[in-house]
């Protein structure tokens, strides 16, 4: 398979929190235009995740089986253990397979980021990589994009999580979270950090990008003017190793991110464009259009 390399940087940001990196795609490079597009682009981050990718990933391949054509893209955030490996040895199997690579960990909202750029269906859904969003729900985030009459103005579909299997001191730093960018954002959403979700490839690339997006992607559609839409997602407790964060990271770079989200909304571009057709003259007799 060819190896293509793939840039992206913003200016908004300081230069420690942007993707400044070049991801490595093992796949052919992607052409939206193609006439095998597939239907819908299933992107999971992972980090260390060996043990978790094989059953997760044929889990998803059984959900996705009713769709005409759909892929997976693997992004591995620079990981030390097998990941990689693991997922290059499913790809006989799942002929929709695809692994991006990190030359090392940049955080989930620059795999995800990763992964959408380089994914060749309109419609993307996300999900974690540790196995706790069963791949089940995947179809409640894609069929309300894919269904007869569907709005087109919606832009994102996000899984709100119902029963969860997290330590106690998670589910209430998670609670807390949740509460404080309510108030802040008014965004209408009860969790944002669920991994579960399903956008347009096209409208999540014109987003701002910067580290921790993954969590403000309700707040950022609305500001593009995008429908919103939620349903509750199950969760399960992690299928083996570690977590990658911990609360008092997130809290941390929570104030700083939560500041700039609410910046950036109200500082959004407050009027759409429409053309205005002009009329034009008729040719006189005898003369043709040019």
């Amino acid at each position: 398979m060819g190896a293509v390399a793939g840039q992206h940087a913003q200016g908004q940001v300081d230069n420690a929190r942007v993707l400044v990196f070049k991801p490595v795609i093992e796949a052919d490079e992607p052409d939206i235009s193609d006439s095998m597009t597939p239907e819908v682009s299933i992107v999971i981050p992972m980090r260390n995740e060996a043990e978790n990718a094989a059953p997760l990933i044929e889990a998803i391949a059984q959900a996705c089986a009713s769709l005409s054509g759909y892929e997976i893209i693997v992004v591995d955030d620079g990981s030390t253990d097998a990941t990689a490996e693991v997922v290059s040895g499913l790809a006989a199997q799942i002929p929709g397979l695809r692994l991006i690579r990190h030359p090392r960990s940049a955080g989930q909202s620059a795999a995800v980021h990763s992964g959408v750029l380089a994914a060749r269906a309109a419609i993307v859904c996300t999900l974690d990589g540790d196995g706790q969003n069963p791949p089940e729900e995947l179809p409640k985030l894609f069929g309300p994009f894919l269904a007869p009459g569907a709005s087109p103005r919606l832009g994102l579909v996000a899984g709100q999580r119902v029963g969860r299997r997290d330590t106690v001191s998670k589910r209430l730093a998670s609670r807390f979270g949740n509460w404080v960018r309510r108030r802040v954002l008014k965004d209408g959403t009860r969790d944002t950090g669920c991994g579960l979700k399903g956008f347009r490839r096209d409208a999540f690339l014109a987003l701002p990008y910067f580290d921790h997006m993954h969590r403000y992607l309700p707040a950022l559609f609305a500001r593009d003017g995008w429908e919103i839409a939620h349903c509750d997602v199950a969760h399960r407790p992690r299928g083996a190793g570690r977590s990658n964060y911990t609360n008092l990271g997130r809290a941390i770079v929570s104030i700083s991110d939560l500041a700039g989200v609410a910046w950036l909304v109200r500082r959004r571009k407050k009027a759409e464009p429409a053309e205005i057709p002009l009329g034009r003259a008729e040719p006189r007799a005898g003369e043709h259009r040019k």
